[in-house]
């Protein structure tokens, strides 16, 4: 028996717009005969398939997949062209169809609410909501009819139930009032609640799509970092140019000044200094001599070089990054909304209710039961309709992105918002997030008439290719470089030359010993403790002594030690990683108060120690600003890029810091917390509605006392709900992001306490140190919802001048204060007499 023949592919899938979406793609593709595995990844919008050739193909499995209203793009001939050109049109369209819905919904909200009761009102709205639900919202009930055929239900089905509902039963009472008012009831119409619900699903949508296209931007970024076109060496010696596609291994490539290396090979003539930071993320060039690896990607500086291709196409390590960015954006599992799992329940236990409500009044209500019946079933599922439910997310998130950005925190997408509160291990990239990302002459130290020969120097340093030499000439900018004649470079040591018939050096220690240049024991003592703190030391000397020592290193950012001891206060590991050497990592992390560090990782390297801490269940936030750091912004669970970094690592990751100042990650973690409460109390409220209108629209108070709900009164109780979820929405422009703490923690007494607490989780911060007095508290409660929260926030907000948060995903419900001035006691009182239990933890 032969063994199946297996394929393996990754084909785009069209037309998904939500995580059921994915699920329902995926479940159908597995479903085809043949397929061993597929897997539908909703950020990447593509499928991974294994199937057996024998048993079916590409095809078979594209008509799986359509059949439930999606469709792949199995052509492999210019596909990422063609998804781009498709993605780009149905953001255009999806743009389009949100700004028309805003401009017509907007009327007919206000009319629906504040003048129902002006000539032909109802006929106005009839024509302002039609192109609304039957045009620009006609995706919804597409998407709805797949989902019925396959048994399942998401917010497409409730959306499009809804206001399929309401706009229907409107027209019905517009046009035939009599129907109703001849039985002594009163025709309502509903126009407002279809066109506004549609109206801000829309816009949510469209916020999604714009996030989602900054990840196929990141690749095509990756992908332009390789040269098209490159000169190749033929067998008899003459240059070529060639595009990239056409080079084959052991190929003889020539590389320029300031050209970029396009495949992986090995030099064989010449030298230079390679820009290597997108692999390293180190701003020095690498010295590059016969015999070493240069690697696609990478940029040559002032020499040039010819090297032999090791590697073509899809196996250089620029190809496997962006690969692995790929498929590290491809592997999360798609966070289902809240919305989605409660759709999945809510849309078939409201048409339960219509149906039984129907039925009762038909078999209890008496002659009239059927009509009332009716009235009282379409009247459920109108209440249902939910207005509140798809603003409730919206809005928060619109409000939080909008407070974010006041602090300079730009946040692309919901999902990192509510994750950024669930960090507990954070992962920092050394250069250009910890450090400045520039080297800089830090120190110097000369003899006491060094200053006379600074002009001596900055003409030897000006013709210099190393990459260092640049960070003198800034440093002494101020002063005139003198004309140095005999000038020499000497590879691996240093530069020499003269200067009025004296010869002059500017190198490293082995450069002087070669020399026997005597060197001052002030000098030698100075320049051993600049290297024991991994700084680069520089040389300066004539032919008898050493006139000048210089230390050029990468500083530490003013705010970034006053950041790292925040993260801890705040229960957050903090971790280092860096392409940089282990001594250099070792004096950084100890100078930023970071215990767990990692030295020269590889891009792969970083992704992979951040699925080693996935692995053990830990949600990671990874932050960096080099095109080295995009494989882990990837794969973390909360991405965040400098705004000063590169443009790859800022379309990758989810959150951006304008300023680059890591102070503004704490800020943007007690951002999320606040938000996610903010959703979730505003879920309570629009959940309470149609908790206690359903009943009631039912007629359950009917057989009590005789009471049926006046449609009238129903449309203003959908109106006050909406209103609520808004007003407690914009509750958050008022929130303090915890400055205070973050000012506090810049004082060098608070950073030096900070800085030696372990960083561990389990540590609790209960006590107040000597030095600071912020201090932790910690009280369980059984304060668990929404609700509860927004009934405490007036004591505690009031209490607490700080920070402070619950946990109601914790069992014991742990409120968590951060402050300066809290006490204890009075906070316990506080939420006492607001009704509820606690005790300190």
């Amino acid at each position: 028996m032969s063994n199946p023949q297996l394929i393996k592919a990754r084909f785009p899938v069209l037309g998904m717009t939500c995580a059921s979406c994915a699920v329902s793609a995926e479940t159908s593709a597995a479903a085809v005969d043949g397929v061993v595995e597929a897997s539908v990844n909703y950020a990447s919008e593509s499928l991974a398939v294994s199937y057996n050739a024998e048993v079916t193909n590409a095809k078979a499995i594209q008509k799986a997949v359509q059949s439930i209203g999606y469709d792949l793009l199995i052509e492999e001939e210019h596909q990422d062209q063609d998804v781009e050109e498709i993605n780009k049109k149905n953001y255009q369209n999806l743009k389009q169809k949100t700004i028309w819905a805003v401009v017509l919904a907007f009327p007919v909200a206000v009319i629906g609410m504040f003048f129902m009761n002006m000539p032909y009102a109802n006929v106005v709205m009839f024509i302002l909501t039609t192109p609304v639900v039957l045009w620009f919202g006609r995706g919804f009930y597409k998407r709805a009819w797949k989902q019925a055929k396959h048994g399942t239900a998401n917010m497409d089905t409730l959306v499009a139930l809804s206001t399929g509902i309401a706009y229907s039963f409107s027209v019905f009472n517009m046009v035939y009032p009599q129907f109703w008012k001849t039985r002594g009831l009163e025709a309502h119409v509903y126009f407002e609640a279809a066109a506004v619900i549609i109206a801000f699903i829309l816009i949510g949508k469209l916020m999604e799509e714009k996030a989602k296209g900054n990840a196929s931007s990141a690749i095509k970024k990756l992908m332009g970092l390789q040269p098209k076109m490159v000169t190749l060496i033929t067998a008899e010696g003459e240059e070529r140019k060639t595009a990239i596609e056409q080079l084959q291994v052991n190929d003889l490539i020539l590389v320029k000044p300031g050209e970029k290396i396009a495949v992986d090979g090995v030099l064989v003539s010449g030298t230079s200094y390679v820009d290597e930071s997108m692999l390293s993320g180190e701003p020095i060039p690498v010295l590059k001599e016969k015999e070493q690896m240069v690697y696609a990607g990478t940029i040559n500086q002032k020499g040039s070089f010819k090297f032999k291709a090791s590697k073509v196409g899809k196996h250089t390590l620029l190809s496997q990054i962006i690969a692995t960015v790929q498929e590290a954006q491809g592997s999360k599992a798609p966070v289902q909304k809240l919305v989605d799992k409660i759709a999945a329940i809510f849309v078939p236990t409201v048409i339960a209710i219509a149906i039984l409500t129907f039925i009762v009044w038909l078999v209890f209500g008496g002659d009239n039961g059927g009509v009332q019946g009716l009235l009282a079933a379409i009247t459920v599922l109108v209440i249902a309709c939910p207005c509140a439910l798809g603003l409730a997310t919206p809005t928060a998130i619109l409000v939080g992105m909008g407070k974010g950005a006041e602090q300079g925190i730009l946040i692309k997408d919901a999902e990192s918002l509510e994750l950024a509160k669930k960090v507990n291990a954070m992962v920092l990239d050394k250069t250009g997030t910890i450090t400045e990302g520039q080297p800089k002459v830090t120190e110097v130290l000369g003899l006491e008439d060094h200053e006379a020969f600074i002009g001596i120097l900055l003409g030897l340093e000006q013709q210099s290719e190393h990459p260092l030499a640049d960070a003198v000439g800034h440093h002494f900018k101020e002063h005139k470089a003198n004309e140095i004649v005999d000038f020499e470079s000497l590879t691996g040591k240093g530069v020499t030359g003269k200067f009025e018939e004296t010869t002059y050096y500017v190198g490293n220690a082995a450069l002087l010993k070669t020399h026997n240049i005597a060197i001052a024991p002030r000098l030698l003592d100075k320049a051993e403790a600049w290297s024991a703190d991994a700084k680069t030391v520089i040389w300066f000397a004539n032919e008898e002594k050493a006139l000048m020592v210089l230390a050029i290193s990468d500083a530490i950012k003013p705010s970034s030690k006053a950041a790292i001891a925040a993260l801890k206060q705040m229960n957050i590991e903090v971790y280092m990683l860096t392409g940089d050497n282990p001594s250099t990592a070792k004096a950084i992390a100890k100078q930023s108060g970071i215990t767990h560090f990692k030295a020269e990782m590889l891009p792969q390297d970083k992704a992979d120690f951040i699925k080693t801490l996935q692995a053990e269940n830990k949600v990671v936030a990874m932050v960096g600003d080099g095109i080295n750091d995009s494989t882990a912004l990837a794969t973390a669970n909360v991405s965040i890029a400098m705004g000063k970094g590169s443009d790859i690592a800022m379309d990758v990751a989810k959150m951006t810091l304008i300023s680059s100042d890591l102070l503004k990650i704490p800020q943007a973690i007690t951002l999320s917390k606040y938000t996610v409460a903010t959703i979730r109390q505003n879920l309570f409220w629009a959940f309470i509605y149609n908790l206690v209108g359903i009943p009631i629209a039912a007629g359950i108070l009917y057989p009590i006392n005789g009471f049926l709900l006046n449609p009238m009164l129903a449309g203003a109780a959908m109106a006050l709900s909406s209103v609520s979820v808004v007003s407690n929405s914009l509750r958050l422009k008022g929130r303090s992001l915890g400055n205070s703490l973050s000012e506090k923690l810049k004082q060098p007494e608070a950073l030096n306490e900070a800085a030696t607490m372990p960083p561990t989780p389990s540590e609790k911060q209960t006590k107040t140190t000597n030095k600071m007095k912020t201090q932790v508290l910690k009280f369980k409660t059984n304060i668990n919802c929404g609700h509860c929260i927004s009934t405490v926030t007036p004591s505690l907000d009031k209490l607490v001048k700080e920070q402070w948060e619950v946990d109601t995903d914790h069992p014991d419900k742990i409120l968590t204060i951060t402050s300066d001035s809290a006490n204890a006691d009075e906070i316990k009182s506080a939420i006492k007499e607001a009704g509820y239990q606690i005790e300190t933890v």
